[in-house]
């Protein structure tokens, strides 16, 4: 049976400019392509968690207009449970603008429009779907308080909450959420964000993870890129490599890790199992265009690990 996962968090529409390299400030650069796609790291995990084979609900905000409209149906086209999902008629859905450089990096810059208005109504929704939940997975992309909330109540009814640090600020810690959580899962910078340690490589990890522990977070897995991820629990630690691949798009690769971590604890997997499969995900999601476009599905993951996957090195 499928485990069922619970995602309360942000809906955005995403929109892509491809170019050679960023501008720099004062600078105009050509751009080589525009695009848009579904996002939204809530969005993005909601549909990760489906394709990986979860029965996954949804909850969060979009607008009514065009882009709310379509967003609803791509969400509901990868099998994602929409009840939870409202929209808020003359208020614009989010969007993020993402530049794109040739080598796949990204700058992304957030416009939270409906998120932002995610309240006391979603908090409600999410405790109606809490009692055959096996994880919540949330990131910091909707208001803290509803973030707050919502772990609070699946700690006190048991429920496995994965944390996805996307948009940090130092205002999550003063809130306490990393204590409030199973999992927290950073990537560099947003680990830095959360502890001031400035993380390049596994043994500023290790550091970061130190600090967060002591600030009462249980498990700490924090996303380092091409250099894979590292994890700190109260009973081991362990650095699991990155998969080589040429990257087209990390755009949505953090939340292909985080959908793919959660639901691979919520079915038991050991953690260090679970990461080697997050980090393909993660690896999949950097070989397509868009966010929610290129979150794999847990057969695509399972051809990856076997090394069946073209352009797996």
């Amino acid at each position: 049976m499928a485990v069922r996962a619970l995602v309360v968090g942000s809906i955005n529409m995403d929109l892509i400019v491809r170019c050679s390299r960023a501008p720099r400030a004062g600078e105009t650069v050509h751009g080589i392509a525009f695009g848009t796609a579904a996002g939204g790291k809530g969005g993005n995990q909601a549909v990760a968690c489906s394709r990986l084979g979860a029965e996954t609900h949804m909850v969060g905000r979009v607008g009514g207009d065009a882009f709310g409209e379509q967003l609803r149906r791509e969400l509901a086209a990868a099998g994602v449970e929409m009840t939870g999902v409202a929209v808020e008629q003359g208020v614009a859905t989010g969007v993020a603008l993402i530049v794109l450089e040739e080598g796949g990096e990204n700058r992304i810059v957030v416009v939270a429009g409906a998120n932002g208005r995610v309240g006391e109504a979603e908090v409600e929704q999410a405790r109606a779907m809490m009692s055959e939940t096996k994880v919540v997975l949330m990131p910091l992309e909707v208001p803290l308080p509803v973030v707050k909330a919502v772990a609070e109540e699946a700690r006190e009814r048991g429920v496995r909450c994965v944390l996805d640090a996307g948009a940090a600020t130092p205002e999550a810690m003063e809130m306490g959420l990393p204590a409030l959580v199973e999992v927290i899962s950073p990537n560099e910078l947003e680990a830095e964000t959360l502890t001031g340690i400035e993380v390049r490589g596994v043994e500023e990890a290790r550091a970061a993870a130190q600090r967060l522990r002591r600030m009462g977070a249980r498990e700490v897995v924090i996303k380092l890129g091409a250099q894979g991820c590292y994890w700190l629990g109260a009973n081991g630690e362990a650095h699991v490599p990155a998969f080589s691949i040429t990257p087209v798009d990390s755009t949505g690769a953090g939340d292909a890790f985080t959908a793919c971590l959660a639901v691979g604890l919520a079915e038991g997997r050991p953690m260090v199992e679970a990461m080697r499969r997050a980090n393909a995900a993660g690896a999949l999601a950097c070989l397509k265009l868009g966010a929610q476009p290129s979150m794999p599905t847990g057969e695509e993951v399972e051809r990856f690990l076997s090394g069946a996957w073209p352009g797996h090195e």
